[in-house]
């Protein structure tokens, strides 16, 4: 079955970088979207990025001057750069794929995303 492992969270201080991997495995087909998201408590799941199957990416206005989203096809891995982090940016922090989203424009809802990870731990002290 679809299995996607987070890699790379822990601990930084604000403005340093962490970067995220979302390692695909057992999904038949090449092509397929994946999303980033994150989730606080106490707080909704936020979608943060995206790349789609076509390559195409959307990241949310509010960190897109910090964070973006890159594919390694040949590692069948999908990266999540955050630099010059903020507190705010404390989360966990998990991947979803999903085979139906082809061209990004904006950030595709939970709804579309089949297959999720366990997630990630990203806490950023002040």
């Amino acid at each position: 079955q679809v299995q996607l492992a987070e890699l790379g969270g822990g601990s930084v201080q604000a403005g340093g970088s962490l970067r995220l991997s979302c390692v695909v495995s057992g999904y038949r087909y090449s092509r397929y979207c994946i999303g980033w998201f994150r989730q606080s408590p106490g707080k909704e799941r936020e979608g943060v990025a995206a790349i789609g199957a076509d390559d195409s990416t959307f990241v949310i206005a509010s960190v897109r001057d910090r964070f973006s989203v890159s594919r390694d096809k040949a590692k069948n891995t999908v990266y999540l750069e955050m630099n010059d982090m903020k507190p705010e940016d404390t989360a966990m922090y998990f991947c979803a794929l999903s085979g139906r989203v082809n061209n990004i424009m904006n950030m595709p809802g939970s709804v579309f995303f089949d297959s999720w990870g366990q997630g990630t731990q990203v806490t950023v002290s002040s």
